[in-house]
């Protein structure tokens, strides 16, 4: 009878646990398009100093 409870009780914190990071991971996920646009600035970057 304890066990059938605790594995319940484990079973929702992981549950819990597992939301929580697909969330969190969500939530700081660097989008796409700002990475190619800092890919871009450092690109002309560079290539502004090769010409001088």
């Amino acid at each position: 009878m304890l066990a059938k409870i605790w594995k319940k009780i484990g079973l929702i914190i992981l549950i819990i646990v597992c939301l929580w990071n697909i969330v969190f991971k969500l939530i700081n996920k660097i989008s796409f398009d700002g990475a190619i646009n800092d890919a871009k600035i450092k690109l002309q970057t560079l290539q502004n100093k090769e010409k001088k």
